[in-house]
Formats: C-alpha cells, structure tokens, sequence
C-alpha cells in the first residue's frame, strides 16, 4: 500500500511541476540593431531559440573588438564579430573560435563622399577615416595597407561612436568611414542617393571571411548543445528572412521600434546578397569552408604583424552547425 501511495505522489509530482527552466544565453552584437541582425529577433519571435530551451538576450556592442572581449570573458555566450579581427585576437591569447559564418562574401568598404571621392587604397593617404577603436575594419587595416602599399603614417583615424559614423561622413567631418556595403542605404539618406561613393576591400586583395558568429572554449566546452541549438535556431531565422524579408523587417520594428523600417529594410536586402551563394545552398546557411578560411587565416599572418603565426585550425569548427537548408530561391 505504501509502495502505491508513493508511487501517485510521485506522478502527481510530475504532473505538477513546471516546465523545466530556459537556459539563459547571451548574445553580443558587433553593433547597434541593423538589418545584418534582423534574424535573431525573428528567431526570438517565432520562439526557435525558447523551443530549444534557450532564453536569448541580445546585446549590442561598439564594434568586433568589443564584442570578441565579451566573448573572451564570459560576459557573452558567443556573438557576432569580423573574422579577420578573430584571427588577430587569437594571436593575442584569446580562447575563441568562429561556429558558423553570416555572410559568405565580405561587405569591408570604406565609404566616402562623391565631392570627394576615395575609390582606390592610396587615395586614403592625406585623409581621416572614422571609426571607433573597437570596430572590425579599423582593426583589420593594417592587413589592407600593406596589401595596398598605403602610408600608414598618412592616414588619420578619428574615435567616433558607431551611431556617428553617418552623421560624421554627411558632415564632412571626416573624409571617409570604414563601414560595411551594407549600410550604403543608411548614408543615402543624409547624403542623397548616388553621392556616396564606395570601395569594396573585395576588389582590392582583401576578399576573406568576414562576419561570424563566435563561441569562448568555455561555451564550446560546458555548454555544447546550447550553442549546437542556439545556432540552429539563428540560422532558422535566417532562412525566414530569406523567404520572407518584408515579414522579417516587420518583426523587427515590432521588436526594436525605434529602427527606420524602410531603411534598414534596405540595409538587410543588401546583406542577404551576400548569403546568396552555392557554398551555403550546398552545405547549409552558415557553412565555414575550410579553404576559404584558410585563406584569411594566410592574409592576416602575412599583412598585420600578429606577436605569433596563427593555425587556420585553431581559428573556427563546424562540429556545433545544423544544416539549416537555403529556402528555394
């Protein structure tokens, strides 16, 4: 009899208890919201990432050097940052890796007015760029300089917040910022379209891995399957922006209100051009290939004069994706 009675109050102890906890997870920005981010709130809107018994809080940073920082430290539990400033960081002991890439063809650029227009490298000697110290373009210059034979000693950075790049450049306060193709839309708006002239690093030598999701050893090591169904759940919502972009952008203004929807509308549609390729409707959205990385891996030991060489081996794995299938196009 007791054997029963222990028994129902056990199953009714099953019954009554709640639902098991979300793991909380942390996830750094390289940025202030932009359409380069417009999945990860579409992931939390369709609940991906609470069905894999995640909950997700997004934080924004002042550019990849930040947020590799909070990574490194444990104040995130992976993020978004530049490959090319990963690959330096790890020569400098940090513990990261890049888990999966966002974008498959690089956006690096510099942008600059069309009164005064920098379309090749060595047009940049004699000008100020602006960008904060942090941001992934600034830190991976050194490598496009000496790509380009360019005159450190004549180029000037100028410390601006993220936010102030637009309004830096609309003002002629400097004469060009680093910033990604992407955000062409955004600097039309003050300056007018067709008077904002770019430079892709692209055409210029500089064609490597660029924005990446990141993960610390600590994450990779103690917590395996939250990051394996954080990404999965990232990369679904990158497929629903895929199929969907005007329904993603109003997720996105329902999440962040104070975004320019038309704008950022626009900034989002220019980045999934880059994530349009047979790499990732072959192996999946994200995918990180071997040869390609190595490749960055090669120009940043090569141009930006690290304390140590880099392994390409030690810079990213794929052993956390799910293939999350390219919607059909």
């Amino acid at each position: 009899m007791l054997k029963k009675i222990l028994a129902i109050t056990a199953v009714l102890g099953v019954i009554a208890s709640p639902a098991a906890a979300l793991e909380k997870f942390k996830f750094a920005l390289n940025w202030f919201p932009v359409g380069d981010h417009a999945a990860y709130w579409v992931a939390l809107e369709k609940g991906y990432f609470a069905d894999r018994g995640l909950d997700v809080t997004l934080e924004n940073s002042k550019g990849s050097g930040d947020s590799i920082a909070k990574v490194d430290t444990g104040a995130a539990d992976a993020g978004l940052a530049d490959s090319g400033v990963v690959i330096a960081s790890l020569a400098r002991g940090t513990t990261i890796k890049v888990v999966g890439m966002v974008f498959d063809k690089t956006p690096l650029n510099v942008f600059s007015s069309t009164d005064n227009p920098i379309v090749n490298p060595k047009d940049l000697e004699g000008k100020t760029i602006g960008a904060p110290p942090g941001d992934g373009q600034r830190q991976i210059w050194p490598a496009f300089a000496k790509a380009n034979n360019i005159d450190e000693s004549k180029v000037t950075w100028v410390n601006i917040e993220p936010a102030a790049k637009i309004a830096a450049l609309a003002e002629k306060r400097v004469d060009a910022v680093a910033d990604y193709t992407t955000g062409l839309p955004l600097y039309e708006k003050p300056m007018g379209e067709g008077k904002v002239a770019m430079m892709p690093w692209a055409d210029h030598g500089l064609n490597m891995y660029s924005m990446s999701i990141i993960a610390s050893a600590e994450t990779m090591t103690e917590r395996p399957e939250d990051l394996k169904n954080f990404l999965e759940a990232a990369y679904m919502g990158w497929r629903d922006v895929m199929m969907d972009p005007d329904a993603a952008m109003a997720i996105f203004k329902k999440r962040v209100p104070e975004i320019d929807e038309k704008l950022i509308g626009a900034n989002m549609k220019m980045g999934l051009k880059l994530m349009q390729t047979d790499r990732y409707k072959d192996n999946g959205i994200g995918w990180v290939e071997e040869a390609k990385m190595c490749a960055s891996v090669d120009l940043v030991n090569t141009y930006m004069g690290l304390p140590r060489e880099v392994d390409c081996k030690n810079v990213f794995t794929t052993e956390f994706l799910t293939k999350v299938e390219m919607p059909a196009q």
